[in-house]
């Protein structure tokens, strides 16, 4: 990537999106990693310890312990555990909102958009009842009872939801879990000065946590988002910058947590509102998706046409999409929305409000969220938004580079909607791996960061090679928010591909790389994954399937990862999960765990020999099921 002549910027594998950062007079991440670029190599490989004070402890050659005597192995599992306890926790808040707010919905007999997940749900919990509203209740009930269980009650849930043999392995290994509160506060607590030392423990410890998040915080969140919300319906859409239209009043969402502007989606098309903004001088409201809730609302968006104007981009795309001077309010709910928003938030007049204080920005005003309270809340964002449209429109300049995104990318995709596509059934797809055609499938997912060659570099490089080779992508996060902008979830992205995976997707009208939407829907990947090594009659380990998620970021992701390898599941990083300093973690996680659930942790940050590896094991288990 080529450098502009005015900023030091790094790479980015948007094109046109690196040219618009470059002409902005702002400063965003995209410059600030420059003066991080210099990096702790005791942070870098998790062997920096400030737990008490007598540190912080850093382990060297000729320091081998802190002062406590903890060695780099047990300091790199403790770091390495505390990080993924606090991404289980996010994932855990994410769930118990939105099962709270479907009880709420039962409780006030609200519409029920999603009824075939509603009914599925049921008929998975073992629930009997005809009544749609108490049969919501009744659910949301089961998911509340059991994140609230100690950790020495294991849960009900999980043994309805997992698919048999990993249940049965995840049994013999003794890592089934509690109530998912519990098990994120006992693993902090197990991670405390001068507590748990062995590495082994805190690092299968680990895989415990990711079992809650992967079925409670992703698997579950999708379904129960699926009631509320309703069902994905696979689709074209535009994406991209070219989504805001200043025509309208421009409201930017980020965040995790799709079930909290509900409401708001809704009252946002009521006439009443359009009236007011008319009044303004605007055509009406819309919600332009940012972050991962952007791309919830665009995987469901045949249901939100009139309000949803489109995705615009991932989490490093934010500050440029303020930058525009499109947006006239920002709501946020979760995580995703970065610290660097607010300095051109506030240059760029464009007001902050946060409904939920783990998301509270400095400069944001904050309402708490309620589900009793939304009417109100809604009123106020509307509110809001049409004060800082007038105050704000006619000081700011709107510069909208109309060339950024794609017009015709395929969204909606989702276990339902994907088996619906294929007729109701794995059969096309099983024969389409079983002939070669497709070799086999790669779930690219996850953050973007700027650090693995730059923003979305490494997640756009390795899924062209990927289907280069005939590997399908099927892609969930902020990762398919990169993939979608440069155009690989758009049909003549087959172009790319090998010659029969080409055919396949020109045959179909698809393209090689399938958008699941948000870091959320890796719970659906994963249904996808049980739901076809259910048809071989298989266990997960044994599917031609790998994950990757070159450009992880965040704590969450971590856990997301430790939720892969209990599946038993190959999983590629591009950068190490700080855990280099330890020679008992980096083991146990990169050779020793294939022993145990069938997975492995593959550290590579060379694109080919990562793609080389993943194809490799693919290639591996298609000759174990005698497809070669």
């Amino acid at each position: 990537m080529s450098q502009c002549e005015n900023y030091n910027v790094c790479a980015d594998a948007d094109s046109n999106l690196h040219n618009f950062i470059c002409s902005l007079n702002v400063e965003t991440s995209e410059h600030r990693v420059e003066s991080q670029k210099a990096k702790c190599k005791f942070g870098k490989e998790g062997v920096c310890c400030k737990l008490c004070a007598n540190g912080p402890c850093r382990i060297t050659p000729k320091s081998p312990k802190g002062i406590c005597g903890a060695d780099a192995n047990t300091i790199v599992a403790r770091n390495f555990l505390r990080a993924v306890a606090a991404g289980t926790g996010c994932y855990v808040h994410v769930v118990e909102t939105t099962a709270r707010n479907l009880k709420a919905i039962g409780e006030n007999k609200k519409e029920i958009k999603g009824m075939y997940t509603l009914n599925k749900l049921a008929d998975i919990f073992k629930i009997k009842e005809e009544d749609p509203h108490k049969k919501a209740v009744l659910i949301a009930d089961k998911v509340l009872a059991d994140l609230y269980k100690p950790t020495f009650e294991k849960t009900e849930l999980i043994e309805k939801m997992a698919y048999a043999p990993r249940f049965k392995k995840w049994t013999e290994l003794n890592i089934l879990p509690g109530g998912a509160k519990s098990e994120v506060f006992d693993a902090i607590v197990k991670t405390s000065t001068n507590l748990n030392s062995d590495p082994v423990d805190m690092t299968v410890n680990c895989l415990k946590l990711g079992i809650s998040t992967g079925l409670y915080g992703l698997t579950l969140t999708n379904l129960l988002n699926d009631v509320i919300l309703g069902e994905p319906v696979i689709r074209q859409a535009k994406v991209g910058f070219k989504v805001v239209d200043p025509d309208y009043i421009n409201i930017m969402i980020t965040g995790h947590q799709h079930s909290m502007i509900s409401h708001l989606q809704e009252r946002l098309i009521d006439k009443d509102v359009t009236e007011m903004a008319k009044k303004a001088g605007a055509k009406g409201f819309k919600i332009v998706g940012c972050t991962c809730v952007g791309q919830d609302l665009q995987l469901r968006g045949e249901h939100y046409k009139e309000v949803f104007s489109g995705h615009a981009g991932n989490n490093f795309t934010s500050e440029a999409l303020i930058a525009t001077g499109g947006i006239d309010l920002i709501l946020s709910e979760f995580n995703c929305t970065l610290p660097g928003i607010e300095p051109i938030a506030d240059e760029f007049e464009v007001k902050m409000i946060c409904i939920d204080d783990v998301a509270k920005k400095a400069n944001a005003d904050f309402i708490n969220y309620s589900f009793e309270e939304r009417e109100n809340i809604s009123n106020t964002v509307i509110d809001e938004a049409l004060k800082n449209y007038t105050k704000r429109r006619k000081d700011v300049t709107i510069n909208i580079p109309k060339d950024h995104g794609y017009d015709d990318v395929v969204t909606g995709v989702s276990e339902k909607s994907l088996k619906d596509f294929l007729g109701g059934t794995w059969k096309p797809l099983v024969d389409l791996i079983a002939s070669g055609k497709i070799k086999g499938v790669a779930g690219v997912v996850g953050c973007s960061n700027l650090t693995a060659k730059g923003h979305d570099v490494f997640t756009v490089e390795l899924t062209k090679e990927l289907i280069k080779r005939n590997i399908v992508v099927l892609s969930a996060g902020c990762s398919s928010g990169g993939l979608e902008n440069v155009g690989l979830m758009s049909p003549s992205a087959a172009e790319l591909a090998g010659d029969s995976l080409k055919e396949v997707c020109k045959s179909l009208g698809i393209p090689p790389v399938l958008n699941f939407g948000p870091c959320l829907a890796i719970g659906r990947l994963e249904i996808v994954a049980t739901e076809l090594a259910e048809y071989l009659g298989i266990d997960i380990p044994q599917l031609p399937l790998v994950l990757s998620a070159p450009q992880w970021l965040e704590e969450q992701a971590l856990a997301d990862g430790a939720f892969g390898l209990s599946l038993g599941l190959p999983l590629h990083l591009a950068i190490s999960p700080f855990i280099d300093g330890s020679p008992v973690v980096s083991k146990l996680l990169t050779e020793d765990l294939e022993g145990i659930t069938g997975g492995r942790l593959i550290i590579e940050d060379d694109v080919i020999k990562a793609a080389d590896e993943l194809e490799k094991i693919i290639i591996d288990r298609r000759k174990k099921l005698g497809l070669e």
